[in-house]
């Protein structure tokens, strides 16, 4: 009886897992460029968010997201020219573990709109 009565008790948190770690994933970016970022949007592979504007050697705040990875789609305008980082799939790769996290976002303009921009994750 005494088993039956620690299964029962057991079992049920067994089954239970923590779905509100991956909602605690905030991300800011850095512009680390010598221009001015706008219409930014990145997207962690769980849809498009929007961010301020970014002048050169700024920050914006945190923004919360269900899951990250070390690197993410984003997409911005320099002088009115769209530029992207597009990744091709987050195969192998592992989501950011809870915590505050940049992506430094660096641009060189003088490369093609899919090959200007990098991406340097920082751990804050």
């Amino acid at each position: 009886m005494r088993t039956i009565l620690i299964l029962f008790c057991i079992i049920p948190m067994i089954g239970c897992s923590n779905d509100n770690q991956a909602d605690q994933v905030s991300i800011r970016l850095s512009n680390v460029s010598e221009f001015n970022f706008e219409n930014i949007v990145v997207d962690t592979s769980t849809g498009r968010v929007s961010f301020e504007n970014i002048a050169s050697g700024e920050q914006t705040d945190y923004k919360t997201f269900q899951k990250a990875y070390r690197y993410a789609f984003v997409q911005l305008e320099i002088e009115g020219k769209t530029y992207t980082l597009q990744p091709i799939d987050y195969v192998g790769e592992e989501t950011l573990k809870t915590g505050n996290y940049t992506y430094e976002i660096d641009a060189d303009t003088t490369k093609e709109q899919y090959t200007s921009l990098s991406l340097k994750l920082v751990k804050d």
